[in-house]
């Protein structure tokens, strides 16, 4: 019970004062919903949005994932409130799974955006709503945990969001959001199969238009050992940097 009180507080302290931050609205919300925005109707026919739909959901959860955890952590870290949640008695695993539980409903909300302009306005078919959905939850944990791995290292916003950029970018590019795999140079499609978004966009795709590159079970296997892998990753992290 007391777990389970200090998770709410945790989570409901997380949700009052950092949503609506704005390094989550720039980066978070308007800069994901530009990229829709522009590739929405720039496409006029409904199979240039089905090519699409995939890439701009999973970008809406990546920067909106990472964008969350920049602000939560490092505000707190400077505030030196992290510090007094580490005292609490509480376990580590516990208080990651608090901190990167805002950032998954964060994600998924910010998914919700282009799902709806595809379906509603432009029309857009789904193959498979059940897949998709496991497909963002999926993707929305991973990617928090990617952006917790990163945030813990920084000690300000913008160092946080310069280096979450460092990584973000490039995964634009690498995994499958807008590039198909099999349209990429062979040399790199190693790159892309080391990076845990490429899954999850694989996964989206599938549940789209099933236009999927890889197996759908081996897409949710691998993104379940990242999750895991990651998540205990923020732990050691944690506990090696931060206490004592």
């Amino acid at each position: 019970m007391k777990s389970a009180i200090a998770f709410w507080n945790i989570l409901l302290k997380d949700m009052k004062n950092y949503y609506l931050k704005p390094p989550n609205i720039s980066w978070g919300i308007i800069f994901p919903f530009a990229w829709m925005l522009m590739f929405f109707f720039r496409s006029g026919k409904a199979f240039q949005i089905e090519e699409i739909f995939a890439g701009i959901v999973a970008m809406s959860i990546l920067f909106g994932t990472t964008s969350m955890l920049a602000v939560t952590i490092t505000f707190e870290r400077r505030g030196r409130s992290f510090d007094r949640l580490l005292l609490a008695p509480i376990s580590t695993g516990l208080l990651v799974f608090s901190k990167i539980s805002g950032a998954v409903i964060f994600g998924i909300i910010n998914s919700f955006i282009p799902i709806l302009i595809s379906v509603l306005y432009f029309k857009s078919p789904v193959a498979n709503w059940y897949l998709l959905f496991i497909g963002i939850i999926l993707l929305s944990i991973v990617s928090t945990l990617l952006g917790l791995s990163i945030a813990v290292s920084a000690k300000e916003v913008f160092e946080a969001q310069t280096f979450s950029n460092f990584f973000r970018f490039p995964m634009i590019f690498l995994c499958g959001l807008f590039i198909p795999l099999a349209s990429m140079p062979v040399y790199i499609r190693p790159i892309s199969y080391i990076l845990p978004v490429t899954y999850g966009v694989d996964i989206l795709k599938y549940s789209i238009s099933k236009a999927n590159y890889l197996f759908v079970w081996l897409d949710i296997i691998v993104l379940i050992i990242f999750c895991v892998g990651l998540f205990y990753f923020s732990i050691f992290n944690i506990r090696k940097k931060w206490i004592v």
